[in-house]
């Protein structure tokens, strides 16, 4: 799957492209017709430590999921959101066989 990943208004190491490249390339195991998504990284502008914003937009075959997740770093942003789009993957492939 093709990842296209942005930091906005900061610099990510190459670690964290590689750990959200990895998460996402999981997700073709529960969808295989994922065509590639777009993965923003932002810093909150609130003072608190939930400051990492990870937005992640998923496009499949006729249809686009959008997941926005607030957490205390990146890495379990991603992952949250990713766990997310794991729930609407299979909900979508349920359907998909119900239809056949």
């Amino acid at each position: 799957m093709k990842v296209n990943a942005q930091s906005v208004n900061f610099n990510a190491d190459l670690k964290l492209f590689q750990f959200v490249q990895n998460r996402l390339d999981k997700l073709e195991t529960f969808y295989d017709k994922v065509i590639s998504s777009d993965v923003y990284l932002k810093l909150g502008n609130t003072n608190s430590k939930e400051n990492k914003i990870a937005e992640i937009k998923l496009n499949i075959p006729r249809d686009n999921f959008v997941i926005k997740k607030q957490c205390k770093s990146f890495e379990e942003a991603v992952d949250s959101a990713c766990s997310s789009l794991e729930r609407k993957l299979k909900k979508r492939k349920e359907k998909l066989r119900a239809k056949t």
